[in-house]
């Protein structure tokens, strides 16, 4: 959903364990990175050293940028610059110039990472930086065909939303992007306050009413669904519910879960208790404080624990062997394991004269609607 991110590094700390994990997930979706070097007012930062730490852990193209917007590039940057890409050397070393449009290519291209120096908190280096998207970002260029990507799901008054990114084409109420259903309304917003469209076009930011079985990631109309995320939560939590109704604690966690794709949610008919799976302790600070603040529930949670999931190495066969009300069944169940991270998928080998199709049907049905603990 990003045509650009900006990475801050604090410039006391240098690059960390989670800067280095941002940085493979956006090399992972292939954004375009611009990097902010925060706190350099602080005492004790060295510029060079930071740039040879960002240089020698992120990529050997972050590379400074903060000369005068005004000022064409440096001779010394310009060759760093060239030296990310053989062909673009090749054309400097030739000609002695660097277009800025093949900068903004290599910049889009993740080939050149600028960096930008300053203070946040004083309000040092901000402007040079909005100089630089401004001049080294470029325009993206959109389909006629209509497409959009839901990156986000809300509840607001009684109403659940849908936002996307409109990257292809237009929108405009009442038509169907969804089995059955209409766009009854369309948004524009600007913080908690919005204004009705009747058409939403390319490029921009629209919400969407009363939409359902919408999720992030989801591609509409021509736009594909994204990448499922590679982190997974892998803690596990029993929900104390103190003194609150099961009923409530419930619905207001599956409406958390509708919003956030990190959160897993679900209700253990065995122990008969809520569970949850989180990446980690902030996250369940983050969701116990929401189901106070925004539905009044004091809830508190279980010693987590790490969830692991087991899968066969070899292949097997079970049995099962049913009798309900005087009638006999038995399912033999052939597992045998594949690739690492296809999931499941079910199948029959069983001729129709030995056992009929609508039973067929009934056992393949049963064993994909089972929640199954391995993978």
């Amino acid at each position: 959903m990003l045509d650009y991110a900006i990475l801050v590094v604090s410039a006391t700390d240098g690059v960390q364990g989670y800067t280095q994990t941002l940085w493979r997930l956006l090399k992972q979706y292939n954004i375009p990175t611009f990097i902010f070097v925060n706190k350099l007012d602080a005492p004790g930062t060295d510029r060079n050293q930071i740039i040879a730490q960002l240089q020698e852990t992120l990529s050997a193209g972050a590379i400074p940028f903060d000369w005068k917007a005004t000022d064409d590039v440096p001779d010394d940057v310009a060759e760093e610059i060239a030296l990310q890409d053989e062909n673009v050397l090749a054309d400097y070393l030739d000609n002695a110039n660097l277009a800025d449009d093949v900068i903004k290519t290599m910049i889009a291209n993740r080939q050149v990472f600028p960096v930008y120096f300053g203070s946040g908190l004083k309000m040092t280096g901000i402007d040079e930086l909005l100089n630089g998207l401004e001049k080294w970002t470029k325009e993206p260029t959109y389909e006629a065909e209509f497409a959009a990507q839901v990156f986000k799901i809300s509840h607001a008054n009684g109403e659940r939303l849908t936002w996307m990114r409109m990257t292809g084409g237009a929108l405009a109420t009442k038509e169907v992007i969804l089995p059955e259903q209409k766009v009854n309304q369309l948004r524009l917003y600007n913080g908690t306050k919005y204004e009705v469209t009747p058409r939403a076009v390319a490029g921009e930011i629209v919400v969407v009413p009363g939409l359902t079985d919408t999720f992030p990631g989801q591609g509409l109309g021509a736009a594909e669904n994204a990448q499922i995320p590679t982190i997974q939560p892998v803690l596990t939590y029993a929900v104390n519910l103190q003194d609150e109704e099961v009923h409530a604690v419930l619905a207001a966690m599956r409406e958390l879960e509708d919003e956030d794709p990190l959160l897993k949610v679900s209700w253990s008919e065995q122990l008969q208790e809520i569970r949850v799976q989180l990446m980690g302790t902030i996250q369940l600070e983050v969701l116990r404080q929401q189901l106070k603040d925004r539905f009044g529930l004091a809830v508190d949670f279980d010693e987590g624990g790490i969830l692991y999931q087991e899968t066969i190495t070899h292949s097997v066969e079970g049995v099962g062997h049913f009798e309900p009300l005087r009638h006999y069944a038995e399912v033999h169940l052939l597992m045998e394991p594949t690739a690492p991270g296809t999931g499941l998928t079910f199948a029959t080998d069983c001729q129709v004269d030995v056992l009929g199709n609508n039973w067929q049907h009934q056992v393949l049905s049963n064993l994909g609607a089972k929640p199954n603990l391995g993978s």
